[in-house]
């Protein structure tokens, strides 16, 4: 089986709940954060939302990514850990529904959940349960489907368990060995300040591609934001530094690109860097130029906060051609000139 794009990351059923600000306060939880909780926990939130109609999706960062590619009409596939649960079930329908091939493992753990408080002012406040994510191990790899793929991502939230990182490296040289490209996303802030060494060695060995927001850049180099892309660039062959409403940065075989964000009506800023992720991995497997790599990433990404939800809207697609007819590029699988991302892995 062909694969263009294989991930491997951390499935969550994302359970969407509306409450006042009186539900944060009375359960103690400091608003607009994501907190990291135990099961005892997550029992009692789930018990005090069951009756406010949650909505289930299917989540987290790497599988939002996958989602999204998917459903820009690439084949995309996703291996992770869920429990052999009634969440586990509802998580892998609505993961194939998107068009992502599931390769997910089953585990005893509860399938991981991430409970999304929102209040009146739209702001989110994240209970996030890894469970069954934790699980996922070497002997879990879709070794066929690794081999099989053009490009690897995966994120830094992989760098949760000894397990997870025995098992992504792994996955990395499986990948490097069929010739695939390696594409690194930090993903957080506070993995980089746990992991700041293994991100680092990680870029300069493995990664073909790095993707970073400003403030995790800045944390890896101690450099601010256009010394930092430089010196990420120095690392690998192109470093893509989101760069929130203002310019995305790209660093690629020395020189630096300057991409603008899209105006757009914001909602919901949940989901924005998955999606940016997925818009940049669509235009390296449609051989587009760096600068446009990071329009479609832009784009994507502009599209997704304009809904509530941290998936790409349905139409994302459909827009996202439109978009490339208007600046000229009548057929999004014609190759545009200039220089390419990934350095040799283009020739």
């Amino acid at each position: 089986m062909k694969i263009d794009i294989s991930g491997i990351g951390n499935p969550l059923v994302d359970i969407l709940v509306y409450v006042e600000d009186e539900f944060i306060e009375a359960h103690g939880l400091k608003k607009g954060v994501m907190h990291l909780i135990d099961d005892d926990r997550r029992k009692i939130l789930l018990d005090h939302v069951k009756d406010k109609n949650p909505e289930y999706q299917a989540g987290g960062s790497c599988p939002n990514t996958m989602a999204a590619l998917a459903m820009l009409g690439i084949k995309s596939a996703l291996a992770g850990a869920i429990g052999n649960d009634e969440l586990g079930a509802l998580y892998e329908e609505k993961i194939t529904d998107r068009g992502v091939r599931s390769f997910l493992t089953h585990t005893k753990s509860p399938t991981g959940t991430s409970i999304i408080l929102i209040t009146p002012d739209k702001e989110r406040t994240m209970n996030t349960h890894l469970s069954a994510c934790r699980d996922f191990r070497t002997e879990d790899l879709p070794v066929d489907i690794l081999k099989s793929s053009s490009i690897f991502y995966f994120t830094g939230y992989m760098w949760d368990t000894e397990n997870q990182k025995e098992a992504t490296r792994r996955a990395i040289e499986i990948a490097k060995q069929s010739g695939a490209r390696v594409v690194f996303d930090v993903a957080d802030p506070m993995a980089v300040e746990r992991y700041k060494e293994d991100f680092l060695t990680l870029i300069e060995r493995d990664a073909d591609i790095v993707l970073a927001n400003r403030k995790e850049a800045e944390l890896l180099t101690g450099e601010n934001v256009e010394d930092a892309v430089r010196a990420l660039n120095g690392l690998c062959g192109t470093a893509v530094v989101k760069n929130g409403d203002c310019d995305t940065l790209i660093g690629c075989n020395g020189g630096i690109y300057q991409i603008p964000c899209f105006k757009s009506n914001v909602k919901d800023t949940t989901g924005a860097g998955d999606n940016f992720a997925a818009g940049f991995l669509y235009g390296l497997m449609k051989k587009f130029d760096i600068e446009l790599c990071g329009t479609a990433a832009a784009f994507v990404a502009a599209k997704t906060i304009e809904k509530i939800g941290a998936q790409a809207p349905d139409d994302i697609r459909a827009c996202t051609e439109e978009m490339l007819e208007k600046r000229g590029c009548v057929d999004p699988a014609t190759p545009h000139s200039g220089p390419g991302p990934g350095g040799a892995a283009d020739a």
